[in-house]
């Protein structure tokens, strides 16, 4: 009634094989994959805090950025990240930049705590800190104002 079924059974192989049996994607191990995430994360805050130092510079600002640029590099095995010059940008879009900053730090944190990288986690918790205090004094000068 039903014909055979004529592919290898997955109980003896992968099921993510070809039929000559090499793998048809590549393997990570979680710790990898996760160094990868973090990297990325950070990364992306690093756009953000170079893009935040055009309108709003700040040593603060500096700091975190050399300090993001250090950890991209330590976890992407010494390969330094790609950094966008400080421009002068438009105020109206600094409490977006903050908030995108405090959004992409928290992300950063929970990949730094899963895989238990006691100093990102410290950096992003920071960067969250920073990020959330700057969008808190805007609020106050915008409504005293």
């Amino acid at each position: 009634m039903y014909e055979p079924i004529r592919t290898p059974s997955a109980r003896k192989g992968s099921v993510h094989t070809t039929m000559a049996g090499t793998s048809d994607f590549p393997h990570r191990s979680r710790e990898e994959e996760l160094d990868i995430q973090l990297a990325g994360h950070l990364a992306a805050l690093l756009a953000v805090t170079d893009e935040l130092r055009g309108p709003a510079p700040s040593d603060d600002l500096d700091t975190a950025a050399a300090r993001l640029a250090q950890q991209v590099a330590r976890l992407r095995e010494g390969r330094a990240p790609a950094r966008a010059a400080a421009s002068a940008g438009h105020e109206s879009r600094v409490a977006a930049l903050h908030q995108r900053a405090h959004s992409l730090a928290g992300r950063a944190l929970v990949v730094a705590a899963s895989r238990a990288d006691t100093a990102a986690a410290i950096l992003a918790a920071q960067r969250m800190d920073a990020h959330a205090a700057a969008l808190a004094e805007q609020q106050e000068l915008s409504t005293a104002g």
